[in-house]
């Protein structure tokens, strides 16, 4: 049977399952093939049931590479080659899309499943709990392009996310606990959103937390748990819920935590001003290639909230305690937690620069390793309740 006949069948179906609320039965097939007027097999209805399903639910054909274990992205080229990321190696799927048009019709539900409009007039947009981002032509030259990033389905604890007896977990617990505020920062895939997840599950059952988000992402193992997330304007730009918006409607809705799943604009001007007004143990993530790169991201953000750089670094001194830096494991290797725990020191130094002193040295594996200048630091921490057994494992080398 040609693809002109199961596109005919297709519609018949599809009309009828929209009517039917998505539901499809074996004789909602039938009745379709004989409105349609064709003699089929019943090989033909088996197959237009399945190509149904991937029209109408779900990632479609792509789905059962996102629900493979260990896949974090799901991409599409534009000449409709499909690659699958897996355990940190990017690999060629052996799916391949029959057309451009195939792609471009699965894109414009997944994001029109969100409420986003994709077309010629606005040819790019993300949207959806697998953070969907499409790109249509001409924008994209060769045709649709797919990038997909996986969520997580079983919530990680911290101690999973850290591995047992490294060291991290009492120390980024202590962090937790003393109500301190903090940023993961890091690169895209470095583990940033796991963490922060795993983190905010540690926090007092009692606890009301309250999450901003541009997409939904963050979903820790926590029974009081607010999410907000960013909408979109419609045609004329009208209705917009920008996450500087929900930060400022999150402060009067009791949060006794404020997240901010990712630092990216003029919302970190709320957010610094949130965490010197008293709303202690907030966190949140940015971008950052290493941790003495986040001040000079934060002045940046400032500026587009129109915020000096002296502004913003006065803010940031007094709102942030502690950077966690994540870096993105190498090719086939495993997550190992945090590279660099760190204290913002905003200060300017001799060059104009501002600083972010590193409290723990670079991880080798085994755990982290305190800066002999650290000591203030430890103490503190120390005082807030983390074991002094860390401590000198940090310090001497290993666990004794």
């Amino acid at each position: 049977m040609n693809r002109r006949v199961d596109e005919r069948l297709l519609e018949t179906v599809r009309l009828r399952a929209i009517e039917q609320g998505g539901r499809v039965s074996g004789a909602d097939v039938a009745e379709a093939v004989r409105a349609s007027g064709l003699v089929v097999g019943s090989g033909t209805a088996t197959h237009v049931i399945r190509m149904l399903q991937e029209e109408l639910t779900g990632l479609g054909p792509l789905q059962s590479l996102a629900d493979a274990d260990g896949v974090s992205d799901v991409l599409v080229d534009g000449d409709g080659a499909v690659w699958v990321e897996a355990d940190g190696v990017l690999s060629r799927a052996e799916y391949t899309f029959a057309s451009a048009e195939d792609v471009h019709r699965l894109a414009v539900r997944l994001l029109g499943s969100g409420g986003q409009r994709l077309d010629e007039a606005e040819p790019f947009g993300d949207v959806g709990d697998y953070r969907v981002h499409a790109v249509l032509p001409p924008v994209a030259a060769r045709g649709p392009v797919l990038s997909i990033r996986v969520r997580r389905r079983r919530r990680l604890g911290l101690e999973e996310v850290l591995g047992a007896g490294s060291g991290w977990f009492d120390l980024l617990r202590t962090v937790v606990d003393s109500r301190r505020n903090f940023l993961v920062s890091g690169g895209t895939g470095s583990g940033k959103t796991t963490l922060l997840a795993a983190m905010l599950g540690q926090a007092g059952e009692a606890e009301r937390l309250v999450v901003c988000e541009d997409a939904r992402e963050l979903e820790p193992e926590h029974p009081h748990v607010i999410s907000l997330q960013c909408r979109n304007g419609n045609v004329e730009g009208a209705g917009r819920v920008g996450l500087a918006d929900l930060v400022r409607q999150s402060l009067r809705m009791r949060p006794d935590r404020l997240i901010v799943g990712e630092c990216r604009g003029a919302e970190i001007r709320d957010f610094l001003a949130a965490m010197n007004t008293g709303h202690d143990g907030a966190g949140g993530t940015l971008h950052a290639s290493s941790c003495e790169a986040v001040p000079a991201r934060l002045c940046a953000m400032g500026a587009l909230a129109g915020m000096s750089g002296d502004a913003t670094a006065l803010q940031a001194a007094g709102a942030i305690d502690f950077l966690i830096q994540m870096r993105r494991p190498g090719r086939g290797a495993a997550r190992r937690g945090p590279q660099t725990l760190a204290v913002l020191e905003l200060e300017p130094n001799g060059a104009g620069h501002r600083m972010a002193t590193r409290i723990v040295a670079h991880d080798d594996g085994t755990g982290p390793r305190f800066e002999p200048s650290a000591a203030a630091h430890v103490a503190a921490l120390v005082a807030a309740g983390m074991p002094e057994a860390v401590v000198r494992w940090a310090q001497d080398g290993g666990p004794a």
